[in-house]
Parts: structure tokens; sequence; C-alpha cells
């Protein structure tokens, strides 16, 4: 094989007792006699056929990829790496395994980010700067030392980082990715959690910002999803180390919520001249907290690249065009474009429905929720906005028909179809059983092009459901909810769990059903880069969370993220190349004047 290429063989995937080595048989230079594809002479359970291996000498590349096409369970890939990529890689797990090139490069009092998908190395990397993985250098069948390792990496950025990290001078601080897990781990109240984490004297403050009080002495299991996020966020900014790695901030987090936890981050940085290198999918978020970008780009599973340090608005605006130039590399095969107001002439579309003012209360006055009677338009995309805790989720169920209203009728008499906040799909069937029952368009041509490729179902369709991630369940919901013939669909945080390019497919999958069949759609979600390129108009959520909360009636686009966003306190501009919306530095002179002029959106 060239030397830029790679074989990758998924384990995972690889099912012998099920085929018949088609891979094989099937492959050109094994039927001359040489031995490209062979068994891997493992041991392995009585009975039990041996997984495969490629030979990445003998193999003939990309060109031939006949072995890709045999293969009933896309478990072969044969990739031809990016020309650019000379040098070895970082890191690479075996043969026919991940690899991954490049690094970041933590710098102390700034914070670094990355942005790329899940599954293209990002966490093999933090593991390589924590000093918990000793890159290889590629050379996995005889690994290096930390001395080789420093001496590749002589005269880079990554230089004096190595070298602490081979004389054990480097601490870390991490926090994990999935916080619904830390239940599993931690068995006590919230106090007991932080109280041991508590290095720089800090807790008192962090849980006042992060309004943590009210839960200090709940179980640990007793947690949402948002507290356990802020509970995680603050047992890590409250030690004292020289590497703070945070493995996504936001998820579970109103814009608020977020908006806060960049503003801690960054004032660790700045005022204790820490190092903090942050995973975020949330492009606003990143572009506020970040002072220099990562791009990562790949095949996800198969092999990862790092690039070089670049400025965050170069860094945001190069990975939404999908051409990075420096590297000179296509990673998406058209931009992803904002526009400065709602594109479609769905405001002025005929009524789909009107529904009354509507009143819901939980327990004893826990609760209360009251909605402004308002309509819903034929072949509009109506945005959802408001803090946790506000009734956003309850307005949906009272749609729904799965809440009954204390005052109004809710009875729309339209087909719902719908996608809950937390998807629970565990039914004892395979995905592609459960979309098929949905829909007679699954496998069209239809279905394939707008709904199963944008949101990358073809991988896992012979999964159970029960077997699939947080993401998976996700975008087989999203799925779903678009199969459904109805008058209205209704999605609630679809943006929940994906990885920034699954985020970017899952929107524009929705904003393309909406605009081919005509379809109806609120989407409820804290992405405002989700919410700026699908929403026509906006309805706002507001009052005090989980006391009470008021939503008034849709209004346009601008005049509801104004509405939106001075609740917060937070304004955005439009990035002059690119129109997508940016936070504006807090107290900065935009900030002021925007805020002076009441246009937190942006300025006309």
């Amino acid at each position: 094989m060239a030397d830029d290429s790679i074989a990758v063989v998924d384990l995972d995937r690889c099912q012998p007792d099920r085929c018949s080595y088609e891979c094989k048989n099937y492959c050109p230079p094994n039927r001359t006699g040489k031995e490209c594809i062979t068994l891997r002479g493992e041991e392995t359970d009585e009975g039990q056929p041996e997984q495969i291996h490629i030979s990445e000498e003998i193999c003939l590349g990309e060109t031939c990829g006949i072995c890709v096409e045999k293969c009933p369970f896309d478990a072969i890939e044969i990739i031809n790496l990016p020309k650019e990529l000379q040098d070895d890689p970082a890191h690479r797990y075996g043969e026919n395994a991940f690899s991954l090139y490049g690094l970041p490069a933590p710098q102390d009092g700034q914070v670094t980010g990355i942005l790329g998908p899940n599954g293209i190395g990002k966490t093999t990397a933090v593991r390589i700067l924590a000093g918990e993985l000793e890159p290889n250098l590629g050379r996995h069948d005889d690994p290096p030392g930390w001395d080789d390792v420093l001496e590749a990496y002589r005269g880079t950025e990554l230089q004096d980082y190595i070298a602490d990290v081979r004389d054990g001078d480097v601490t870390i601080a991490r926090k994990p990715q999935y916080v619904d897990q830390i239940p599993n781990s931690f068995d006590g109240n919230t106090r007991e959690l932080l109280e041991r984490t508590d290095e720089r004297g800090a807790l008192d403050s962090l849980v006042e910002r992060l309004s943590i009080g009210p839960v200090m002495d709940q179980s640990i299991d007793d947690l949402s999803g948002g507290e356990l996020q802020r509970v995680a966020l603050a047992a890590t900014l409250a030690r004292d180390t020289d590497f703070y790695f945070l493995d996504e901030i936001t998820p579970y987090l109103d814009i608020g919520q977020r908006v806060t936890a960049a503003r801690l981050i960054r004032e660790l940085a700045e005022e204790e001249d820490k190092s903090m290198l942050v995973i975020e999918h949330d492009l606003a978020i990143l572009d506020l907290l970040a002072d220099t970008l990562h791009v990562a780009y790949g095949e996800p599973g198969a092999y990862g690249v790092v690039t070089s340090p670049k400025s965050v608005r170069n860094g945001i605006n190069e990975y939404l065009s999908g051409y990075l130039e420096n590297e000179n590399m296509r990673i998406r095969p058209n931009p992803i474009e904002f526009e400065e107001h709602a594109p479609r002439t769905a405001s002025h579309a005929d009524t789909l429905v009107e529904y009354p003012n509507l009143t819901k209360s939980y327990g004893d006055g826990e609760f209360s929720l009251e909605i402004e009677g308002g309509e819903i338009r034929e072949n509009e995309v109506l945005g959802i906005v408001g803090p946790n805790g506000i009734g956003k989720s309850t307005f949906a169920k009272l749609l729904t028909g799965n809440l009954e209203p204390d005052e109004g009728d809710a009875d729309l008499d339209l087909e719902i179809a719908y996608k809950p906040q937390y998807v629970t799909i565990d039914q004892p069937m395979r995905v592609d059983a459960f979309l098929s029952s949905i829909t007679d368009q699954f496998g069209s041509s239809y279905w394939n092009t707008e709904i199963a490729q944008p949101l990358q179902l073809e991988r896992i369709m012979e999964q159970n459901l029960s077997d699939l991630s947080g993401g998976e369940r996700q975008r087989v919901a999203i799925a779903a909810c678009l199969s459904a013939s109805a008058d209205l669909y209704l999605l609630d945080e679809p943006s929940a769990h994906l990885d920034v390019e699954q985020r970017v497919q899952a929107t524009s999958a929705i904003r393309r059903y909406a605009e081919q069949q005509d379809a109806t759609v609120l989407v409820i979600d804290h992405d405002i880069y989700m919410m700026d390129l699908l929403a026509d108009r906006l309805m706002v959520f507001d009052g005090e969370p989980a006391v009470h909360g008021r939503a008034g009636q849709p209004q346009p686009m601008r005049d509801g993220m104004n509405e939106f966003l001075a609740n917060l306190e937070v304004t955005f501009r439009r990035d002059e190349r690119t129109s997508r919306p940016r936070i504006n530095k807090p107290e900065s002179q935009l900030d002021r004047q925007q805020k002076s002029e009441g246009e937190y959106y942006y300025a006309p």
C-alpha cells in the first residue's frame, strides 16, 4: 500500500461467525497467492471464527476497495490519508487501528480550544498531554520512550510541555464528558463531593456563581443533568493544578449558564495563569472562551488530525467553510451559511393552528406556567428559547396532550410527531426495524438522502436500540420524528449529545425537511447557532426558573432574540466574513454600545 494509505478494521463490527470471509476470498493479492488479508490467529471463544488482519504493505489501497465493498458489516476502511501528512503519527493503537496525527499545544494563562467530531482522537490527545499514555509515534510494534518522544517534538511549541510530562511535573484536573455517569462512581451528597476538591479555597464563589446552593445537601443520585454539569464544573475548577481539561461544558445547560461557565474558565486562566484545554461543540461558547483553536478532522474511528493552533475566529470560520486554508484541506463538501434574517416567507403564511391562553401548575404551587395565546403558522420553523426550568418542555407536553392544562383547551386537533427532551429508546429491536415500522418511505431514495445520510445512520442500522450511545439515540429519535406523517413536528433539544458536525448535519436535515415537505416544525434548544440556522420566528420564555414561567406570543426572529438576550444581558454580533453569531466580550465597547441601543442580537 502507498505510504499515504491505511487499513482500519473495526473489531467491534467484524463478525466472522456471520460471514464467509468474503473480504479474504475476493482480495486480489490473496487470489495471486499473497497473504494480504489473513486471520489474526488470536485465541477465541470455543467455536468462534477468528477476525481478520490486513497487511498494509501488500494491500493495493483505496483504488481497489474490494474488501470494503464485500464486507457485509462495514467493518473495513481503506483510507488514503491527506498528502500533507508527511510526519509520523503521534500515536497509533496498533496495525489496522486508529492513528492520531498532531497534538494540541496548551499555553500558560490561555484557554486552548479543540473543535472537531467525536471519534477523532481528542481523548487520545488529552491522555498523552496528561501523561497517561506514552505516544508511540506510530511505532506500535516497538514503542519509543519519553526521551525519544521529546526528541521528536524538539523545536516545536510542545517541547517544554512534553519535557514536563516526561519528568512528572504536570498535574491535571479533568471534567468528564458524560456527567450523567458521576452517580455511578460517587455515593454521597453534593457538599461532600465538592469539599473534597476545594484546593484553591474558591468553592463558595463557584457554588454561588453556578447557582449550586439549593442542591448542596442533595444526593448526587437525585441531581438533574444540568445540576450534575454545574457540580462537575465546580469540582474541576476548585482544584489547584497545572492543566485543566474540560470535555464539553455546555450539555444540559441553558445559554445563561453556558456564558457563566465560559467566564469562570477565562478568569481562572487569566488571573491564575492556568493552562486550560476545552473540547466544546457549542461554537458560540467556544468562540467566547478560547484564546486559540485547534481544528480536528479525519475519519472518526480510523484516523484524526489535530491542526496547528489558529485564531479562534479563523478556526471556526474555516471549519464552517469546510476548507482549512493553511492545511489546504477540504473537510466538508459544502459550507455552512448564516442569514441575517429568516430566509423564508413563513412569517406571512396562513395560520396552521391557534392556541388559547394556558396555565399549568405542579404540586402545591411549586411551579406555575402561564402561556399567552398565539398562533403557529403553516410551513414555518418556530424556535422556542428560555432558561432551564422555565416551562418549555411543559409547553411541548401540553401541545402533544401528554399533560392537561389547568386552564385553557390545548386540544389542537393535529397529528403531532414529538421527540422528547430525554430520549429513552429501549425497545429490543434493531435500528432499521424500528425506523421501518414508523414510515413506509424507509429505504427510499428520498429518505436515504434527506434523513439517513445527514443523520449518519448507515453504520448503526444493524445495531440494537439498547446498545446505542447518547448521540446515536438522539439521531435515531430525530429521524423517527421526521419520518412520521404529521401536521406538526416538535423536537425538544435535538442538539443534545451531538458533536459539532452531527449538530450541523441535524440542523440541515430538519431545515431541509421543513422546506421540502412544507412542514411546520417547533424546535426547543439552547444552541444559538442551531436556532439561528433553523428558526423563522421565536417564542421566548422568561420568569424565575423552577418557580414561575411565562411564554409570550411568537414574534419575528430579531425581536425575539433581542428580548431573550436582554434577559441574559448578553449581546451578539455578526461575523463580517460569514454572518455567524458571535458573543461580544462582556463590557467591551461593542457590548456596551449594543446594550445602549437595545440591539442584543446584532447591530444592524
